[in-house]
Formats: structure tokens, sequence, C-alpha cells
């Protein structure tokens, strides 16, 4: 689990394909109905008939041999009338929010040039962000679609936990787990996401309330939250609501923010641990420094400490259920603009994560929404709900992209 020594130099910038698909396989865009025709970027954790799954780590892949079966994520889109642009590259095992891939490089991000896709679904953003897809079928663990889609400027859903089938998706950390969808426009989203919503039931939600806590906005830079106050308010203005800025964690949170964030991460690295720890031992990978780094602690989480997490984890849970009932939350997806390559990252995972965990630990749905940009470079608004209450955020982001 050392380090690799190709993570101390700098990263290649690289296109999102991963190199096993000829670039001149790529079906070419096409005017769509629905999903009919929709180039379709899946990321490599995800199967993908006739392909390996190589989770983002040349040692994965060696081993790997070709999926006999689409992944039922995958299947959902092509039954909806979409087609495979090809697989797409990911951070080392999905366990990264950055976009940088130690053995393989850091993909383009088009609509930031110089700057990350973010992760771990980088390449599924930089393929629909450079119009080489349409949709880009990810996952989300503890931002894994958020991130990328405010970094590039798309529309991401995170559906609520278990309402989006993983069978054919490599686990990361299983609790948390969701496949997810990213696209460059809402109409595409919507089909998108009922194509892979089918045959799953939503909640019995209205939007009663609109929360914009304050505590929560303020872990954003002020640059952020200058760019995407105005969305906020027009979202209020066309759904009648005015935005209450109470923190969300006040005297009435059985629990701080940042212990509810460490039980996230603590329940997450135990379950990675579980996911690839045996691999680990038996094949010694090199991983990059941070990756490696978060592997290292995620080996020695002991039995005491995850169950003590797993206990807060649920708290969380029962909690948000009931401060999101009849509302949605509005936060900045993430705190920053995305990060230039080779740029300074101390403190970047935590703040990301103190955004992101909310919606893993409450297995919420969210849905972030491209806003104005902050400094020339794009930022998202994301909305989360009570779980079930994906179709309640899909309208409420019509109601956001209307102002």
């Amino acid at each position: 689990m050392t380090a690799g020594a190709s993570a101390a130099s700098p990263l290649p910038v690289i296109g999102p394909f991963v190199p096993w698909l000829p670039s001149a396989a790529l079906p070419q865009p096409v005017a769509t109905h629905g999903l009919t025709g929709a180039r379709v970027a899946v990321k490599d954790v995800i199967d993908l008939a006739g392909a390996p799954t190589g989770n983002g780590h040349p040692l994965l892949l060696a081993e790997a041999g070709t999926a006999s079966r689409h992944a039922t994520c995958v299947s959902r889109l092509l039954d909806a009338g979409g087609v495979i642009a090809g697989k797409v590259h990911t951070d080392e095992l999905a366990y990264s929010l950055g976009g940088t891939n130690a053995h393989y490089g850091a993909p383009a991000n088009p609509a930031a040039p110089g700057r990350l896709t973010g992760g771990s679904s980088s390449g599924t953003a930089a393929a629909v962000a450079g119009r080489l897809a349409d949709v880009g079928l990810g996952t989300d663990t503890a931002g894994s679609i958020r991130v990328p889609a405010s970094y590039c400027g798309l529309y991401g859903l995170r559906p609520t936990h278990a309402r989006a089938d993983l069978t054919g998706v490599s686990p990361l950390a299983p609790s948390f787990d969701t496949p997810g969808l990213l696209t460059r426009t809402l109409p595409l989203m919507r089909d998108a996401a009922a194509a892979l919503l089918a045959g799953t039931e939503p909640g019995d939600h209205t939007t009663g309330r609109l929360l914009a806590p304050a505590d929560l906005w303020s872990l954003a830079a002020p640059g952020v939250r200058a760019a995407l106050s105005p969305a906020l308010a027009g979202l209020a203005d066309r759904l009648g609501l005015e935005p209450d800025r109470a923190p969300l964690f006040d005297d009435r949170a059985p629990f701080p923010h940042s212990e509810a964030r460490d039980a996230f991460t603590t329940v997450q690295a135990s379950e990675v641990w579980r996911a690839h720890g045996p691999w680990i031992v038996r094949a010694r990978p090199e991983f990059g420094p941070n990756v490696a780094a978060r592997l290292q602690a995620a080996c020695r989480v002991g039995r005491d400490r995850e169950e003590a997490a797993r206990a807060l984890a649920a708290t969380v849970a029962r909690w948000l259920g009931k401060r999101l009932k009849g509302a949605v939350l509005a936060i900045p997806a993430t705190p920053t603009p995305a990060p230039a390559y080779g740029g300074p990252g101390v403190g970047v995972r935590e703040a990301l994560l103190g955004l992101t965990c909310l919606a893993g630990l409450g297995g919420l749905p969210a849905f972030t929404l491209p806003g104005p940009r902050a400094g020339g470079l794009p930022v998202g608004l994301c909305l989360l709900a009570a779980p079930g209450g994906d179709e309640q955020l899909l309208a409420a982001g019509a109601f956001a992209e209307a102002t």
C-alpha cells in the first residue's frame, strides 16, 4: 500500500476514456428523444459486458476478466434507448474526491481548463462536460457525483440510497454507495433518472420549507457563497419560501457536525478495508500518497471504533430524516471551485466531506445544479431531501433553472 513513484511527479492530463476503447469506436452525437441515442459513459467501477472492470488500478485491471453482463444500472439506461460511449477513468479504487490517479493521470476538465474534474467519477464528468457523452453513469459514496458536477458545471444526481440497483457495481463502502448520474441539461437528467429509478417507489414529499443553514454555508469560500446566493434567492422566490438560515447543527442536534463527519469517515474506512483489504494484503499494490494514507488508516479501524461510529451514524440518519421532512436543504455542493492541477490540497477533503457526508449518512437524495460562476469557474448548488425525495429535488431543480 505504498505510495507509487509516479505520484511524486506531475500527473499527466489525460482523456476521459480508458485506453482499451479506441476513440474511433465512439458513437457520434445524434439528436436524442428522451434517452434514445444518448451516449452513456460508464465509470470503471461498473460492469460493462465484454469489458474488464479495473476500479482505477492497473493491477486490478490485469486481474479482471471481461464482464459477462452489464450492471443493472447500465441495462436500465440502455433499455431506455441509451448507447454505450465507453468506459471512463476513475480515481484509485474510487476512494478519492480529487479527480487524480497516480497510475493514469488526471482527466482534463473541459469546463475549467487547468483545473481538476473532481472525483472519483472523474472521467465520467470529463466525458460529459467535453460533449463526448450525454449521460455519465458514475457512483457516489462520499460525493463522487456531486463534486465533479460542481467542478465541471454539470447536473449531478445521487439517488436515495438503495433506490438504484448496485448489482454489477464494485463496492467501496456499501452503506453509502449508490449509482449516480451526470448530464449537461435538466431534461436529460430527468429522463435518465426515470430510467435509473424505474420500478422503485418515490417517497410522499411536499416542499414546505427551504433550509439554507448558515453553519453549512460557512464551510464554503466567500466567493462561492456570493456566487450561489442569487441562485438560492431565485429558487426561494419561485418556491414561494423564505430560506431558513438557522444552523442545521444547533442545540437540538444530539452531536456536533464534526462528530457526524467523523462517523461517516470511520464507517466508510471500515467498509473500504473490508471490500479491498484482502486484495491489498495479497497483491501489495502501490497507490498514490493520499489514497495510500487513507488505506493505512482504514486497516487500523478496530471493531469497537467501528461499532461506535455505526451507532452514531444511525442516530444522525434518524435526526436528518426528521429535520428534512417536508423540506429541501440547499447548500454549496463544494466549498471551492475546482483546484488547479498540482495545487495545494491541504484541508480540501475535510471541507468537502463537511458538506457531502450528510447525504451518505442519511441515505438522502442529492441533486447538484450548475450555479453562477465564482471567479469565472463553475460551482454547484446542491439540493437534498428526505429519503425518497428524488423527484421532489428534480422538480425543485426545474424551479431553480427557471430563475
